[in-house]
């Protein structure tokens, strides 16, 4: 399968790891810290209205431009608390690429109220877990908490929000921790190099050419100073979403809000370029070599990202064609490639519509014993070309529309589940209230449709291919046997 070089949708290929169809498929007794330790609250002179939006949900902009979106659920006294920067690693440049997940790092080592470190002992203390993830199009802080809690762990998020401190020393310290855990995810697993490699001739003008964690030679030369701008830029209220979900009521969420995020004024926001993909020209391919016991093919079209809800049907078309090839245990990769033709030891395909860049569709997998690359690449090839020529059988739509469905229930046990699928919408220009809309839209989508996309965006002009070349594995050097053995990386 696809690597995982860093968190939650920071390579999209990764995320069939988790989840075997993707994009919108996916989508689809101490004191502790009381509010007053942060000082005096006084809620803003200007009323902010709640609005309701879908069942049980509600939003609101408080008066600095800080987003709030509540959605009761009594269901369990528990709640999760989550804030979003709209601020990811398609926003960085050249030279300091990785700043944004070093910040990330950054955010749990003290502020001008709290040591560092004590963050994270804080919402312990409370028997809760939080953590943060970075991504190509945002950077997300999450707690998840007994409701008593959800007023200090507020308190303890807006407190960071503007009052970070960024010491050398600490920076100096946490840069290394960075930069192991480059070492560890991507440079010790030629996998993670592949994709990495991948990325990066796929695009040349769109950031997502770049990796998330950063070069390491970006790394090597960051300072404080780069984390220090970067925050000043981009951690604002204006350019943040505050979420909560669980067993609350909007209203005394709203105000505690105000009191603790309300406070921090607003910020004139970077300009924002459109660094748009040039149109790609023809086939492009790249190996790379190293330590492995079997080869890997990685594929990846250029294919549309959702922008319209309602004009753009290929990316539906596309999402169903995923799950057809690798939605569920008997899809066409598995079954054909797999299983019966015995051509692949895995296959499968990945797609994620929504996206503030562009979007590619991934094929990949490893050859069976007596198979090559190059047969691996023909197989794939053909099961689009059947379903270009011959389409798809009734069933096999309605078995995954079905199994779209379930998981759309099964998320929304979660406070966790419900919280992502509104945010992950949000954060790339899709309003959460169309959540429904989005549903239905792949629930209409036509054999006819899935044979069209499968015609249409699957030439040699939108691809990209990666050849992992295995070489001997040597037991006796220690920078190849690294990932046997996880580091301890905290964030």
């Amino acid at each position: 399968m696809a690597p995982q070089p860093l968190t939650v949708n920071q390579a999209r290929v990764n995320r069939r790891r988790n989840t075997r169809s993707k994009s919108l498929l996916t989508w689809l007794g101490l004191s502790l810290f009381s509010l007053f330790s942060l000082g005096c609250f006084s809620t803003p002179a200007h009323a902010t209205t709640l609005t309701k939006t879908v069942a049980g949900t509600h939003v609101a902009t408080l008066p600095n431009g800080l987003n709030l979106i509540v959605k009761e659920d009594p269901r369990a006294p528990t709640v999760v608390h989550m804030v979003w920067y709209k601020a990811g690693s398609i926003d960085e440049t050249n030279g300091t690429t990785g700043v944004a997940h070093v910040l990330e790092h950054m955010m749990f080592k003290g502020t001008r109220t709290i040591k560092p470190g004590e963050f994270s002992k804080r919402v312990a203390a409370m028997g809760g877990r939080e953590n943060a993830f970075t991504s190509t199009d945002f950077t997300a802080y999450f707690q998840q908490v007994h409701k008593r809690y959800l007023p200090q762990v507020m308190a303890l998020e807006a407190d960071r929000m503007h009052n970070l401190v960024l010491s050398e020393k600490e920076f100096a310290q946490e840069i290394k921790v960075v930069m192991e855990e480059r070492r560890w995810r991507t440079d010790d697993k030629p996998k993670s190099q592949l994709f990495e490699t991948l990325m990066a001739t796929a695009f040349t003008a769109s950031p997502y050419h770049a990796p998330i964690v950063g070069w390491m030679s970006d790394l090597e030369a960051m300072t404080v100073a780069d984390a220090r701008r970067w925050y000043q830029d981009w951690y604002a209220p204006n350019n943040a979403t505050v979420i909560v979900v669980g067993d609350v009521r909007a209203a005394e969420v709203l105000a505690l809000a105000q009191q603790t995020y309300g406070r921090w004024p607003r910020k004139a926001l970077p300009p924002r370029k459109p660094q748009q993909e040039p149109a790609q020209l023809g086939l492009r391919r790249v190996q790379v070599h190293g330590p492995a016991e079997t080869p890997y093919l990685l594929m990846a079209w250029k294919v549309p990202v959702l922008r319209d809800i309602e004009q753009d049907n290929d990316v539906y078309a596309l999402s169903v064609l995923s799950a057809i090839l690798d939605g569920y245990e008997g899809a066409r990769l598995t079954a054909n490639l797999v299983r019966n033709d015995k051509i692949a030891l895995n296959a499968g395909a990945s797609y994620d519509s929504t996206a503030r860049g562009p979007a590619l569709f991934y094929l990949d997998g490893s050859p069976a014993p007596g198979k090559t690359v190059a047969d691996l690449e023909q197989a794939l090839r053909a099961q689009i070309t059947q379903i270009a020529q011959q389409g798809i059988r009734e069933e096999e739509l309605q078995r995954v529309k079905a199994q779209l469905i379930a998981a759309r229930v099964y998320k929304q046990d979660s406070n966790m589940g419900q919280a992502m699928e509104i945010m992950q919408l949000e954060m790339t220009g899709i309003p959460h209230t169309a959540s429904d809309r989005l549903l239905e839209k792949i629930r209409a989508v036509t054999p006819a449709q899935v044979q069209a996309v499968a015609r249409n965006y699957f030439i040699d002009a939108h691809l990209t291919i990666g050849e992992l070349v295995p070489e001997p594995i040597d037991p006796a050097n220690p920078s190849k046997t690294r990932a046997k053995s996880r580091p301890n990386f905290r964030h």
